[in-house]
């Protein structure tokens, strides 16, 4: 006994032993003082904005716009990556398993994060997985039909419908998309039988609405409004709740008949869980500031979209009462993932 404890003073009192705990200590508290550092020199490379869709929708234009702009104020480039398909579950998936340091962030939209989880029973991510960093815009849907539709207005395609149920049909960014969730919400308000082609992403959806492939489309104004006014295809009502600016001829849907008809969409950025506080905020920072750009409002009024930005806090929050919103639109339609 008196040995062991002898051997244990040595152990303790080597100068090697006391020479690695200073290492250590030193080490330790080094760390915790570049800590703070290190997020204060973020961003140190390109920071990736991850988008659900395709090139040409709404998603995209709100991106690139923001991109931009926040790429001034972070000093960093902000690049636009278009991950389409699997109702934006490939783009979700991706940012939700990427480290969080806040170089991978991800566009959330009404249809990942409140339809989603409404239509599939089993999605590889929640929220639980995300950081909402803030929201940035709300969109209205319209919707149109091809040039050779015998339909001049929203009443004449119900009325078209009625006479042919499940003849007609209509293309939307993808199963999930708000295009999607806004058709069929006009389908069960107006009582129609229309069949619903998803595409992956608007630009594939608008392209058959012109080639004629499809009778019928919902979408965000951008891309559409262009075709509509050189006469390809005709916008025969609006989704919200008062008409856009942008088309001010074109009614909306609750004023022809059908009051408290919305199907505005919107977005926003998410970063990884776990996201440090300093990042979240300067990304924040950084995407309202790109907003209150005269030129970015300009842009997005010309495209009938509105900024509404919200912190983190107000936006998680946000994100759980459309989930009931859209959630009881999935129901009544008895949609269920393709």
């Amino acid at each position: 006994m008196h040995q062991s404890i002898n051997a244990t003073r040595r152990r303790w009192t080597s100068p090697f032993a006391a020479f690695r705990r200073a290492a250590t200590l030193i080490a330790a508290a080094s760390l915790a003082a570049t800590a703070p550092l290190a997020h204060a020199a973020w961003p140190a490379k390109t920071v990736r904005l991850v988008v659900p869709y395709g090139p040409g929708g709404s998603s995209d234009v709100i991106a690139r716009l923001l991109a931009n702009e926040m790429s001034k104020t972070l000093g960093q480039a902000v690049i636009v990556d278009n991950k389409a398909g699997a109702s934006g579950i490939i783009a979700m998936q991706e940012v939700a398993r990427a480290a969080p340091d806040g170089y991978n962030i991800v566009l959330g939209h009404v249809g990942t994060l409140a339809v989603n989880p409404a239509m599939f029973a089993k999605l590889p991510y929640g929220d639980e997985d995300f950081t909402p960093v803030a929201l940035l815009a709300k969109v209205p849907m319209v919707f149109a039909v091809g040039a050779k539709v015998p339909a001049q207005t929203l009443a004449e395609f119900v009325a078209l419908a009625k006479t042919q149920p499940g003849k007609l049909n209509y293309g939307s960014a993808g199963n999930g998309s708000a295009g999607h969730l806004a058709f069929e919400m006009l389908k069960v308000t107006t009582r129609i039988d229309v069949t619903h082609v998803p595409y992956k992403g608007t630009g594939a959806q608008l392209n058959d609405l012109l080639a004629g492939n499809t009778d019928a489309a919902s979408a965000g104004p951008p891309g559409f409004i262009a075709q509509a006014k050189a006469g390809r295809i005709r916008i025969i009502a609006s989704g919200s709740p008062h008409r856009l600016d942008a088309l001010p001829s074109v009614p909306t849907v609750a004023e022809l008949g059908y009051p408290g008809f919305d199907s505005s969409q919107w977005f926003g950025i998410l970063a990884p869980a776990r996201t440090p506080p300093e990042i979240v905020s300067r990304l924040h920072e950084a995407a309202v500031k790109a907003l209150g750009v005269p030129a970015v409002r300009a842009r997005l009024e010309e495209d009938g979209s509105t900024a509404s930005p919200m912190g983190p806090a107000e936006f998680a929050k946000f994100i759980r009462a459309e989930r009931e919103r859209w959630g009881s639109v999935v129901r009544k339609a008895g949609l269920k993932a393709e």
